[in-house]
């Protein structure tokens, strides 16, 4: 039997992990995980302390066997397959833009050395590209894709693998250093790191919040969210294993969480048939943008004078995350109130994020600013004050992430401005005046149009 080498990617598990039964029943195989530099640099720092911490988990439970390397994969990959002996080098399949194009250049860099590279399995229930209309084309519109999606089905998720032989090899001593270092200065406390923890999560989870999930995961207040995004977002539980625990529960909640498991899927099939709509318009517009300077700052820093803005801002920069309804406001006040093009909100947010996932990120942004995959795009203008009554109704959000706004009770801490102590402590002034930049919005979008 051939040595096997399996290479980590976005599929930082060992349970349900077609690929590495694929390589495991060819014989002995080698873990690997490369730390490709190009993507290592520009993340946040949060970002760079959560996969150390993931792939420190990883390395647990393969008992210290995991091989991490520095450097291009193209590079990397090939070298570790000649140092052992590797027939084949196995993968899940890539459908990001940039990884495909990765992939294709380490496929050609081992058939040079005539070792087989092997793709079984994707990150999604159902591989994109998949699912398609009756005519044959790409789904472009959510509703439609869900209902192929669900009929369209998905395989029983897999145990690991039973009596792998495992084979070692040396780490690159940079990379430990590397991983050390991220996490000694990780600005944010971290989640638990690893398949175990991930499973725990998903049990509070499933056991608990999902019963009310379809109202509370509206709610930013409210721990009504499950929190599995970052987890999937390095492939460290598979969605198949969501699915496969929702079957057969019921109530609203479990439905929606299979809608929004749907919608993560959708944007990577939208990103598999347009490439080009990981940074670029998927419908494009003749907008004429702005780049106000001292307000994006402000936005970035949670500094805008809108408290629910601000209050995502700093929980993002203090978490690594941001509840999903106030990701859609914040998005909207750069977009149509600061009247940015999109592309740098969605930087932004996958620097920071640990869940910063291509697919879902860009295309929720293009959703937001109505370049995307929506219907009907530009006259949604979110009200910063309204959406933060209506899903903040007493305050209690954003007084936990703008503390200059903890001494207004209730609803007053989403409009500091009507009280006479609401600047006491501090908090910004308003950048600018929503109304004003809404019917500019509406007359930019118009004129487009």
């Amino acid at each position: 039997m051939s040595t096997s080498l399996m290479w980590f990617r976005r599929d930082l598990r060992l349970r349900d992990h077609p690929a590495l039964h694929e390589a495991a029943s060819r014989g002995p195989v080698l873990p690997l995980f490369v730390v490709d530099p190009s993507m290592w640099g520009p993340a946040g720092r949060a970002k760079t302390a959560w996969l150390a911490a993931t792939l420190r988990a990883l390395d647990a439970s393969l008992d210290g066997r995991l091989v991490i390397r520095l450097g291009d994969p193209a590079d990397v990959v090939p070298r570790v397959a000649r140092e052992v002996g590797a027939t084949s080098v196995h993968v899940s399949r890539e459908s990001e833009p940039g990884g495909v194009e990765r992939d294709r250049r380490v496929v050609a860099a081992l058939r040079e050395l005539g070792v087989e590279g092997v793709t079984t399995g994707s990150p999604y229930a159902v591989d994109p590209g998949s699912v398609r209309t009756k005519g044959g084309t790409p789904f472009k519109v959510f509703t439609p894709f869900a209902a192929a999606w669900r009929e369209h089905g998905w395989d029983e998720p897999l145990d690991a693998p039973r009596g792998v032989e495992w084979v070692e090899a040396d780490d690159d001593g940079r990379v430990a250093a590397m991983l050390d270092r991220a996490e000694r200065e990780c600005p944010i406390d971290l989640p638990a790191a690893g398949e175990d923890a991930a499973r725990r999560r998903w049990e509070r989870f499933r056991d608990g919040a999902l019963a009310d999930y379809a109202h509370d995961r509206d709610l930013p207040a409210v721990e009504g969210t499950s929190r599995m995004s970052a987890d999937l977002h390095l492939g460290v539980v598979h969605p198949r294993q969501l699915l496969a625990d929702l079957r057969g529960a019921r109530g609203d909640g479990a439905e929606t969480y299979r809608t929004e498991l749907a919608w993560r899927e959708f944007y990577a099939d939208v990103l598999w048939a347009n490439p080009d709509s990981a940074h670029e318009d998927l419908r494009p517009l003749p907008l004429r943008y702005d780049e106000p300077q001292d307000a994006i700052e402000a936005w970035r820093e949670g500094r805008t004078g809108y408290p629910i803005v601000d209050a995502g801002m700093r929980q993002l920069l203090g978490e690594g995350w941001m509840h999903n309804r106030v990701r859609m406001v914040t998005a909207s006040f750069l977009t149509k109130d600061l009247h940015v093009w999109w592309p740098l909100g969605a930087q932004h947010f996958l620097d920071h994020l640990l869940d910063g996932d291509l697919a879902s990120n860009n295309h929720g942004w293009q959703w937001v600013a109505g370049t995307g995959t929506d219907a009907s795009p530009y006259f949604r203008v979110f009200n910063p004050v309204t959406q933060g009554k209506r899903f903040d109704p007493d305050g209690e959000y954003v007084r936990r992430w703008v503390p200059e706004l903890a001494h207004l009770e209730g609803a007053a801490a989403h409009e500091p401005w009507k009280h006479d102590s609401g600047y006491a402590h501090g908090y910004p002034e308003r950048v600018v005046d929503h109304a004003e930049e809404r019917l500019e919005a509406l007359a930019r979008y118009d004129a487009a149009t």
